[in-house]
């Protein structure tokens, strides 16, 4: 086995918690926000971009081993993400039906742009069989979800209109595993909590309950939201242990289907439902296809520049 195999079973340090910028952790909260509103954006990719993905792990799967340090780190990463979250439902979902595909090519630009950050891990690391499998398993995963929600909602009711219409028992049980799988979309890199909700057919619903009014005609929902929050949180808890052990002992392997999920992600962005509806609007002679793509082409490559000179000032930062 050489060096680099060796390298890759090494135990890596305990992040040091202390030394990472509330500003920056806050700033990824904001992002991680969004990522559970904007289709087909992963948080776990943007805290890789960040740098700042090891410690989120280690914050998030050790929190009652080391709650001081860990609750520490995560205040600024939640309160980032309440607001990411509440932006991404007063800002972004108004305009969504309009400038969707815009927003997706800006977003789409931004992750291409921050890619050297993801790709470094595994740069001059040996392919080995193993490997070789893993990119392109990682790759297919994000894009496969995507495929698999524009099938399973096809002919549901759309995003815009669907509702909660009653609030049976087993409802408020099924959300608790469901909580679970959407926490481990913020752990695992490349998976989006809005394609996994579209494939469960339960985004709609969920997005158009959060309103004080309906809150105050359906307070049931509430209920939902503590079924889902009990899944999420020990999701996010159990899975981030079990990420913090793999990448401590194969890093870079790991990273190999890391990088693949992160590219399958961005592909996996202009195919999700509700792109899908927009191209269906195209098709249909509805809207302005013409002026979208323009406008997204002119998004994206400003996300590319901004992102790739960001992520390369970070990477020349770190290695200083």
């Amino acid at each position: 086995m050489d060096n680099k195999e060796n390298m890759d079973k090494i135990q890596v340090e305990t992040p040091d918690l202390k030394s990472k910028s509330k500003l920056l952790t806050f700033v990824l909260g904001i992002f991680i926000g969004l990522a559970v509103i904007v289709p087909g954006v992963s948080g776990s990719t943007i805290a890789i971009i960040f740098g700042l993905y090891t410690a989120m792990l280690y914050a998030l799967g050790n929190i009652f081993n080391d709650f001081k340090r860990c609750v520490v780190f995560l205040i600024p990463l939640a309160l980032g993400a309440v607001v990411g979250f509440g932006a991404g439902f007063i800002v972004i979902q108004k305009i969504f039906g309009k400038y969707l595909f815009s927003i997706v090519c800006l977003f789409v630009g931004l992750m291409v742009g921050a890619l050297p950050a993801i790709t470094q891990e595994i740069k001059g690391q040996k392919l080995s069989p193993t490997r070789s499998i893993l990119f392109p398993l990682g790759l297919i995963i994000p894009i496969a979800i995507g495929v698999l929600s524009i099938i399973l909602t096809s002919g549901a009711d759309a995003s815009d209109t669907a509702t909660f219409t009653s609030f049976p028992i087993w409802r408020y049980i099924l959300y608790i595993p469901l909580g679970f799988i959407v926490s481990i979309t913020q752990i695992v890199p490349g998976l989006s909590a809005t394609a996994i909700l579209m494939a469960f057919g339960q985004f709609g619903p969920i997005l158009n309950s959060v309103s004080v009014s309906y809150i105050l005609e359906n307070p049931q929902v509430l209920g939902l939201y503590a079924s889902l929050g009990i899944g999420f949180i020990a999701g996010i808890v159990l899975i981030s242990r079990l990420f913090s052990s793999i990448l401590a002992k194969h890093k870079v392997t790991a990273f190999f289907m890391i990088t693949g999920m992160s590219v399958g992600s961005i592909i996996s962005m202009f195919i999700n439902p509700d792109v899908y509806e927009v191209y269906t609007a195209w098709a249909n002679g509805n809207g302005n296809p013409i002026l979208s793509i323009m406008i997204g082409v002119v998004l994206l490559a400003i996300g590319f520049v901004l992102s790739f000179l960001l992520t390369r000032y970070e990477l020349k930062h770190n290695n200083n």
